[in-house]
């Protein structure tokens, strides 16, 4: 099955992920941070956002780790990913765990041509990845049925620590992930997705870090966002007319 095509997106990004679908749900691989992440991910929107028969959608979900934990909460799940080996992985999983969700080989730009919106959308470990990250900032906010409507985002911030700790540190001297899972040019700052988000009617309501202790093997939730961090948007009400 072909990708579709959008010209958001990095061919070479994606044949990344796609090597190592098979390795996704291996608790001791590549992919181990992860699902250390993925609990303190998943309660940050569990606490911010109604999920119970809410319809949600995940985009860049890979394996389906935040999807099948949105699911669990009672959301109507719609994932979408770009490669096709993670759809298929996350698929299978999610069979096996007797879970519905709707995945789909997609990106959000043909996504939101469908008459379709969403309660929630969360954007997870994606951002770093696309060439133009303000558009699909945009379309994120577009996908969203009404005023009110949730965003989560989460991501690498763009500094010195964050080069030392989450590309020196984690892919070259721990090996916690493999070796060019991130390029520091284009990691984010919260100041530049809170641009990006103000121009898609998008208000900022909450700014969170996350610190994984590779040590202990432990993630938790911060107010420290100089590394990895979460962000939490709402959609702004349109004017009166």
């Amino acid at each position: 099955m072909n990708s579709p095509r959008t010209t958001n997106s990095d061919a070479s990004e994606i044949a990344k992920f796609e090597a190592a679908a098979h390795r996704f749900w291996d608790l001791d691989g590549e992919f181990k941070p992860l699902h250390k992440l993925n609990p303190v991910r998943a309660r940050y929107v569990l606490e911010r956002a109604a999920l119970a028969g809410a319809r949600v959608l995940d985009v860049g979900c890979g394996g389906g780790l935040l999807a099948e934990s949105l699911a669990r909460a009672g959301a109507d799940v719609t994932a979408i990913d770009l490669a096709p080996t993670m759809i298929e992985t996350a698929r299978l999983h999610a069979l096996d765990q007797g879970l519905k969700i709707d995945y789909q080989v997609e990106s959000a730009e043909n996504l939101l041509k469908r008459a379709t919106r969403y309660d929630v959308v969360t954007c997870m470990e994606m951002l770093e990845h696309v060439p133009d990250p303000a558009e699909v900032v945009a379309v994120l906010g577009r996908l969203l049925a009404v005023s009110g409507g949730d965003v989560f985002i989460s991501t690498i911030n763009r500094n010195l620590k964050s080069f030392a700790l989450a590309i020196v540190g984690a892919e070259y001297l721990a090996r916690l992930v493999p070796r060019g899972t991130h390029e520091y040019e284009r990691l984010l700052k919260p100041s530049e997705i809170a641009r990006f988000a103000r121009a898609a009617a998008l208000d900022v309501v909450d700014i969170a870090g996350l610190e994984y202790d590779p040590v202990r093997e432990q993630c938790s939730l911060t107010s420290d966002p100089s590394v990895n961090y979460l962000i939490h948007l709402k959609r702004r009400p349109a004017p009166a007319a």
